[in-house]
């Protein structure tokens, strides 16, 4: 009896342990050290969360950056409606790409009016249509479908579009793109990438 009394205890101990102190913990640090990553690295404007530095949007004003395609539209339907399963599961955070290669004759005829990503071919004709040279990652969507960064490439291929349209020096939007790009992961890992919401933010600073 006696070695069962101790075992319970040792349980109780190392749940409270695990179970509550060491989660408090993790929070609290998570809070004090870390208080925008661990809600979300919310972006407002005057006071209004406009979104998250980590999740892609839709931008489809011609006097903005536009982001990547997205296979999940984002994750969010502007028209949704509760009463639609397709879209209550969109609604939820679905992130994911369509796995078909560049070598897949599909890939190019891909899309559909539910995801928002009408296939290769109509964004290289949207791109063509709009002025911008297309580029891997205007085409292409990303591995999650909610990236919010663009190669500097494809950032800079709209700077004439954005210049004309909203009547700036095109060196003007090119220093926006400067500031708003996030560099290697500790200087060696990844590749520079523009925060599509932060840069089309600064672009309505200018105003």
């Amino acid at each position: 009896m006696r070695e069962i009394i101790r075992a319970i205890r040792v349980t109780l101990v190392l749940w409270g342990i695990t179970a509550i102190v060491y989660p408090l913990i993790l929070l609290a640090i998570g809070q004090i050290a870390f208080n925008s990553q661990a809600n979300g690295s919310l972006i407002t404007k005057q006071g209004v969360v406009v979104g998250s530095s980590l999740i892609g949007q839709n931008f489809t004003s011609e006097k903005y950056f536009l982001s990547r395609p997205s296979t999940t539209n984002y994750s969010t339907f502007p028209d949704y409606a509760p009463t639609k399963a397709e879209n209550l599961s969109q609604r939820t955070g679905v992130s994911g790409a369509s796995n078909i290669g560049p070598s897949n004759s599909d890939l190019l005829k891909r899309g559909n009016d539910k995801d928002g990503f009408q296939g290769i071919q109509s964004e290289i004709d949207r791109l063509n249509k709009a002025g911008i040279t297309p580029t891997a990652d205007l085409v292409y969507t990303s591995g999650s479908s909610l990236d919010p960064h663009l190669s500097e490439e494809a950032a800079r291929a709209q700077v004439q579009r954005i210049a004309k349209v909203r009547s700036l020096n095109p060196n003007q939007v090119e220093i926006l793109i400067s500031q708003n790009t996030d560099g290697r992961f500790l200087g060696i890992f990844g590749e520079p990438g523009v925060n599509v919401l932060k840069l089309n933010l600064a672009l309505d600073g200018l105003q």
